[in-house]
């Protein structure tokens, strides 16, 4: 079965944000989720190889990105984009992470971009959806860290809260080898040309389709 581009929900850009990031989208449904497959495993070993030998070659949007988190009062370097903790990540010589083909073709394509992307499964998501800044006190369980707080922060949110940002996404919505139908939401800032995003986006719309089919 082939993977499906879905409608997907309503997103929207809240007020106090649309200046600041214009996110892509997309949903897909159909998927096949697997812990890991040869193929994938082949392309992320060249890309890492790729990498630690002359870098993703995205410059402009490393830097819109860290002008994306200065913006909301965020300093890059200590609360990082999850694009540049891999690119950092991979350039010390670290083993690129592996969790299941959905996640590993994410992450990939995140470094390339060097834009930060959400993935979350669409069965966990309830209703509208929102990029907006975070209130003070509202907080998630997040997939590696215990709690993620999100006051003044870029952050995702559906009916029941919020669930995701450009750091660090929540437990609520993780993707696992269960997953059949996802949402990826590529946090482009508003100051980035549009062809970047989309390039992005198509990028990740073909290695979807070509590995979680």
């Amino acid at each position: 079965m082939p993977v499906i581009v879905e409608p997907g929900p309503d997103l929207q850009v809240g007020a106090d944000v649309s200046a600041i990031v214009r996110p892509a989208v997309c949903a897909f449904g159909g998927l096949v989720v697997r812990e890991a497959s040869a193929a994938l495993e082949a392309a992320l070993a060249a890309m890492q190889g790729q990498v630690r030998q002359c870098g993703p070659g995205a410059e402009e949007a490393l830097a819109a990105v860290r002008t994306m988190y200065r913006r909301v009062g965020l300093d890059p370097t200590k609360t990082r984009p999850s694009s540049e903790a891999l690119l950092r990540r991979v350039r010390r010589g670290d083993r690129f992470p592996r969790v299941n083909t959905l996640v590993d073709v994410i992450n990939w394509c995140s470094l390339e971009h060097q834009l930060p992307y959400g993935l979350y499964d669409l069965a966990a998501v309830e209703g509208a959806v929102m990029v907006r800044l975070g209130r003070e006190g509202e907080e998630y369980a997040g997939i590696r860290k215990d709690v993620v707080h999100l006051g003044g922060r870029l952050t995702v949110a559906d009916a029941r809260g919020p669930f995701g940002n450009p750091t660090a996404d929540s437990w609520r919505t993780r993707v696992t080898t269960a997953t059949t139908r996802a949402l990826v939401v590529i946090f482009a800032p508003a100051a980035l040309p549009a062809a970047a995003a989309n390039q992005a986006l198509g990028r990740t719309l073909s290695r979807v389709a070509e590995h979680c089919a």
